[in-house]
């Protein structure tokens, strides 16, 4: 190709980069303002982008289960309960064993129990529409992901119930909550002077005070539930029979910075905490405060955009009969022989590297039933309030930190995660001591695994039976949905209650 010849086109070339075009037909597309077509779009979403999404859903919800985690999982055998019997004392009467020449011994008693346990049925349902898949493919497996979100929230109802599930334990004898005392105090909130004021008080179960929420859907009394098949269910949501109610004055000091402080006189037993209902005229209160410990200090008057008590009802809805009984209720059954005592205040430090509240129950399950438990359940308040009485105790000075020399920074905090339990044959057992998400705050259980006992005929001290465990159904169809459920069927036996402790209505601080 002749060189003059390629040289005068790549002039023309640079020539016409140079100058605009004046073509009208093209001039729309070379102006760089919001009417153009080809420039980087403001939206992910318009323009002739590519649309950067990576493939597969993220799933970003925790899914811990420590208790259905750690529990052995047995077959059942059919039936309606598990039913089993124990000998649960020997030598009763306490009989010498001396014996005179030629004589036989005395004779003894045994004292034996009987327990049952009824199989529940735990389930979850949840839909995936034809559209859905339509709209996933290319994508992710949307009837997959159902499957899979299914059998964890599952999982999560039932590690919950494991824990706290309420079939059987009426709050307060399923009587009305304790009346609360009230006092007016000038200042701290924004309620005004010369005004009464009325409260009413709920005690919450288990389920009520973990769903439970202040604001317009509150704590549930009665639950009437449309299942998936049009069938409805009726049960307790967790809510006790509500108080009457209390009423005082603000000093008429002419100031609108009053507030009230509430208490019951004592804790109730197996409540995880309490609900608040405050208004200006009596048989009219509203939620203000969901505590843990029998008192709040109400600081605002009552909004009506909130529940009102009166959505609760009369009666006593605390337990619920569709579940089984969880380690914190058969804990507190009658006759149960549990360790079960309120604190009614903050933990304290025995001065020797250890908590006095937790001493106490370890030394009575030592001296009554020889054994001692391994794991402590706590909440993030409790594991935090042990470390802080343990470091500050008076044992503080023989504490030692070491230092590496090869870095330059210090690394701050510190968590006590086990706990020496000095009363045992051995001269002293480790409890591992476990933050649980779903326990309430001021509570601490302690449970044990295996008994020191030879010869128990106990091999899992606790374990869950299942007459049927994990399974999935997937309906026929009757409309263009694809509809799942997922279901188990059990119940939690744990044959020696006594070898468990619950410290309840524990204080922060």
């Amino acid at each position: 190709m002749n060189p003059e010849i390629v040289r005068q086109t790549l002039d023309a070339i640079m020539k016409a980069q140079q100058a605009p075009i004046q073509d009208p037909r093209l001039a729309g597309i070379l102006q760089k303002d919001a009417n153009s077509s080809f420039h980087q779009a403001g939206s992910a979403v318009s323009g002739l982008t590519y649309y950067d999404l990576e493939l597969g859903a993220k799933f970003l919800y925790p899914v811990l289960t420590p208790l259905r985690n750690e529990i052995p999982r047995v077959s059942g055998k059919g039936g309606i309960q598990a039913n089993w019997r124990a000998i649960t004392a020997v030598n009763t009467s306490n009989v010498r064993p001396g014996v005179s020449g030629g004589n036989r011994g005395g004779v003894t008693a045994v004292a034996t129990k009987d327990y049952t346990a009824a199989y529940k049925g735990l389930g979850l349902e949840d839909n995936v529409d034809f559209e859905a898949q339509y709209a996933g493919m290319a994508f992710d497996d949307i009837r997959g992901i159902a499957a899979k979100t299914l059998l964890e929230m599952l999982m999560l109802g039932e590690e919950a119930t494991i824990l706290g599930g309420n079939s059987s334990f009426a709050l307060n004898g399923g009587n009305a909550t304790t009346t609360p005392s009230l006092a007016d105090v000038a200042t701290g909130g924004t309620l005004p002077a010369n005004t009464t004021h009325y409260v009413k008080c709920v005690a919450l179960s288990f389920d009520a005070f973990q769903y439970g929420s202040v604001g317009a859907t509150g704590v549930q009394g009665q639950i009437t539930r449309t299942n998936a098949d049009g069938s409805t269910d009726t049960f307790g949501g967790g809510a006790a029979k509500i108080s009457a109610e209390a009423s005082v004055t603000t000093a008429n000091d002419g100031n609108a910075t009053h507030s009230i402080t509430a208490s019951l006189s004592a804790p109730i037993l197996g409540a995880a905490g309490y609900a608040w209902f405050i208004g200006t005229v009596s048989g009219t209160n509203y939620l203000m405060a969901i505590t843990s410990a029998p008192t709040v200090t109400l600081t605002t008057p009552g909004l009506n955009t909130n529940q009102a008590a009166a959505s609760l009802g009369a009666n006593d809805n605390s337990t619920n009969t569709l579940v089984f009984d969880g380690l914190i209720t058969q804990c507190i059954a009658a006759g149960s022989g549990a360790y079960v005592k309120a604190i009614s205040a903050t933990l304290t430090t025995d001065n020797a590297g250890g908590v006095v509240e937790i001493e106490n129950a370890l030394k009575d399950r030592w001296d009554n039933y020889r054994l001692g438990p391994d794991t402590m359940w706590v909440n993030s308040q409790q594991a935090y309030d042990i470390s802080k009485k343990i470091l500050t105790s008076g044992t503080s000075g023989a504490q030692r930190f070491v230092f590496n020399s090869t870095q330059d920074a210090l690394n701050a905090g510190v968590m006590v995660r086990t706990y020496l339990n000095k009363y045992s044959m051995s001269g002293g057992s480790v409890i591992d001591i476990k933050i649980h998400p779903n326990m309430p705050a001021g509570m601490i259980l302690m449970t044990t695994k295996k008994l020191p006992y030879a010869m128990s005929n106990v091999g899992n001290i606790f374990q869950v039976r299942t007459r049927q465990d994990y399974y999935q159904i997937e309906w026929p169809l009757r409309s263009r949905k694809y509809e799942y459920g997922v279901y188990t069927d059990q119940v939690l036996q744990h044959y020696f209650p006594p070898s468990m402790v619950l410290l309840y209505d524990i204080r922060a601080g």
